[in-house]
């Protein structure tokens, strides 16, 4: 052990003197407090943190992280406190190992929830320090690099397809590509065995047929840029396997037809010389159209700065050429490791790249940890599509974004306000896809609220974030909404009328809610009955009432604040309901689409709220056995004139030219909208179909369906049940 430490006190002391004694110190801790701890692969555990500090030092880290990685298991694996940590090591140190200790705490079933929560404290740690993560991530660098030694076949392919999801993802996301692409291949081959082995197979076989092609490449590539006057080091890297695999089969082509399998690297002095060496290479090769990217003029969003260009180069071979700086190498190797300033590391977080950051913590107040483990994935899509603001402000989106992404990128009042768009100029749907290059114009209004059908073609996490989280708002509004008329009506069947909050707050300690506003909500969504409600305010007295004839004097103290009338005036009168958002709280029955006019019922479902039907329903039955479950409703008039509602009509028309056009016109006439229609038969002389119209009342859907069958053309129509 003493020559690892000497090896690794060496390392890091030749970038960073200061950093020997902490090095040592920690060296010595972690040594002493691991003792003989075994890895499964029968290893000293010890073994393991050493390696960590040392993948780090290769980064050139300074000493408090290269500290932290020798101690990073002592708080959860042996007897050392934090208190120690802090005490013979300082603050900083303490703190960082706190950060990784905490992510490795709870335990890693199969199940997703404790996964998830996981990563909203890995994102909690990394807003506080982004070098938690790099020793996180070089931890599981380790730990992939060993995992072959594990016992467990499922738990290896668990954890390996945990790696390609979240660390492979977020170490590209910080800009080290090299450590993305090494986690990637670990994983690969645990997670697709056969299909690496595949690749590596037709590798050794490019490799035999070709020679020495890549020296041959490489050395033509050197004399022709050092004729130009351009001295510069380059680089011929054959691509890992797993990257190879997915170029395959996102672009569905076979090994073959692969052009670029190896890239090759142009590494110049400044950022003038790299397109100087652009101009010599397409000056002396034949350049491939549409493979051409600019990342030194637009960075990527890590900070990744670089041309790529592809053309057939020596040996008429088409090549991937990558042309850059050595300060842009640098960082394209390291990422944040590259420019970390030790002493100043809160800047780093707050740069343009670690915007992404920033806005996964904001989804974190608002979200599960089920859906911010999928905003986490869709904010770390690898695909990027930069669109520009009219002011010329770079938006950078995953592929597949649309405008109101683009909105929410740019700021969450935009989105929530947004009623329209306009792409290079021109007014498109708000689900059409960006492209590269695209400049995004939002037309907006304050009167506008986020629509919750914008959450079927939104990709980022912050726009669903926030879509979700004013469609949770309003829901709750409505269910509270709902749930106070069904606690007023259950009072009033038992003739308490002028019911008080805080005379439902009697109830909360036997409701086991905190608020009254939590009880109506829980009432209207169902999880609580409103006869529940009564039984918390006024024991017993339910029972009571149907016995008793007159009015008493209430005797439960909590009914002092609730006024009492007769049984009979007040339960008569049905709870109001109106066409709210569909979804929410009240929600229409698609067995028999209610219309205001028709009589209906409520039924009662837990987490659903309350579904509406007409009273004539077949699918009714279903709750005979189940009365607590329905409910009186009735339309609210006041509410109805603006209001739409989806009837289906079931029509026949004659097979004749002319007869569909025949049953759009009527509808239209009538001020009807068709929203959906689909063919159900057909035959030489009729064909039948299933028609959903937008209409205010049953009297509006009447006079339509009157105005349809005078019209000869249309053989029958009716309104359709089921």
């Amino acid at each position: 052990m003493g020559n690892l430490q000497t090896e690794l006190v060496d390392r890091v002391r030749s970038y960073d003197p200061g950093a020997e004694s902490l090095v040592r110190r920690a060296y010595q801790f972690s040594m002493k407090a691991h003792g003989s701890q075994l890895r499964k692969s029968g290893d000293p555990y010890f073994a393991h943190p050493v390696e960590v500090a040392g993948i780090l030092a290769d980064m050139k880290l300074d000493g408090a992280s290269i500290a932290t990685a020798l101690l990073h298991d002592v708080v959860e694996d042996t007897l050392a406190t934090l208190d120690d940590v802090e005490r013979d090591f300082g603050a900083e140190v303490a703190k960082l190992v706190d950060g990784v200790t905490k992510l490795s705490q709870l335990e890693m079933p199969d199940g997703a929830k404790p996964q998830a929560e996981n990563w909203r404290k890995l994102f909690l740690a990394m807003s506080n320090d982004i070098r938690v993560l790099l020793v996180k991530l070089a931890d599981r660098l380790h730990n992939m690099q060993t995992l072959a030694a594990h016992p467990d076949p499922e738990k290896r392919r668990r954890i390996a397809q945990e790696t390609m999801d979240i660390y492979a993802p977020l170490a590209e996301r910080i800009g080290m590509q090299d450590l993305k692409e090494q986690l990637e291949d670990l994983a690969f081959a645990q997670v697709n065995p056969d299909a690496r082995d595949s690749v590596l197979a037709r590798l050794r076989t490019v490799r035999k047929n070709s020679g020495d092609l890549v020296g041959r490449i490489t050395s033509q590539l050197r004399h022709t840029l050092k004729e130009a006057g351009i001295e510069a080091d380059v680089q011929g890297r054959e691509k890992r396997p797993y990257s190879i695999f997915t170029k395959m089969k996102r672009d569905a082509i076979s090994f073959e037809q692969l052009s670029d399998i190896v890239a090759f690297r142009v590494i110049v002095g400044t950022r003038d010389e790299c397109y100087r060496a652009l101009g010599i290479v397409h000056g002396a090769f034949q350049m491939v159209p549409s493979r051409f990217k600019d990342y030194v003029s637009t960075p990527k969003p890590n900070g990744y700065r670089s041309i790529h260009t592809t053309v057939i180069g020596p040996e008429k071979h088409r090549i991937e050429v990558q042309i850059r700086s050595q300060d842009m190498h640098r960082e394209a190797e390291l990422g944040v490791a590259a420019h970390w300033t030790y002493k100043q590391h809160v800047d780093a977080v707050d740069g343009t790249q670690y915007r992404w950051v920033r806005e996964l913590l904001e989804i974190l107040d608002h979200s599960s940890p089920e859906e911010f483990l999928e905003n986490t994935k869709l904010e770390m899509f690898q695909d990027q599509v930069f669109c520009f603001s009219p002011g010329g402000r770079l938006i950078a989106l995953p592929r597949g974004a649309t405008p109101v992404d683009f909105a929410y990128a740019v700021h969450t009042d935009i989105g929530d306000t947004t009623v329209g768009a306009k792409v290079n100029g021109r007014i498109v749907p708000l689900r059409t896809r960006l492209k590269n290059g695209d400049q995004v114009e939002i037309i907006r209004s304050e009167a506008q609220t986020p629509s919750p059908s914008w959450e079927t073609f939104v990709v980022t996490g912050r726009a669903r974030a926030a879509i979700r989280r004013f469609r949770a708002k309003l829901e709750r509004s409505e269910y509270e909404r709902l749930g106070k008329a069904m606690v007023l009506k259950a009072f009033a069947d038992i003739g308490v009328t002028e019911v008080k909050d805080d005379a439902v707050e009697a109830g909360l300690k036997a409701l086991r809610l905190k608020s009254v506003d939590d009880v109506y909500v829980a009432v209207g969504d169902g999880h609580v009955a409103a006869r529940a409600v009564v039984e918390a305010v006024l024991p017993g007295e339910a029972d009571r009432a149907k016995s008793r004839k007159d009015t008493e004097t209430p005797s439960d103290a909590g009914a002092a604040k609730a006024v009492r009338k007769k049984p009979g005036k007040g339960g008569d009168q049905a709870i109001p309901i109106r066409g709210l958002i569909p979804g929410m709280a009240v929600h229409f029955g698609t067995c028999c689409h209610p219309l205001p006019g028709d009589r209906i019922v409520g039924i009662v479902s837990a987490g659903k709220g309350v579904a509406i039907h007409t009273i004539d329903c077949e699918s009714l039955e279903a709750f005979a056995e189940s009365p607590e479950r329905w409910i009186d409703v009735a339309w609210e008039s006041a509410a109805q004139a603006e209001e739409i509602h989806t009837a289906r009509i079931k029509t026949s028309l004659a097979n004749v030219p002319g007869s569909l056009a025949t049953l759009c016109s009527v509808i239209a006439r009538n001020s009807g909208n068709i929203s959906n229609l689909m063919i159900t038969d057909r035959n030489p002389d009729f064909f039948e179909m299933r028609v959903d119209v937008e209409v205010r009342d049953l009297k509006h859907l009447t006079n339509i369906i009157a105005a349809l069958r005078i019209d000869p053309a249309i053989a029958s129509v009716e309104r359709l049940r089921g």
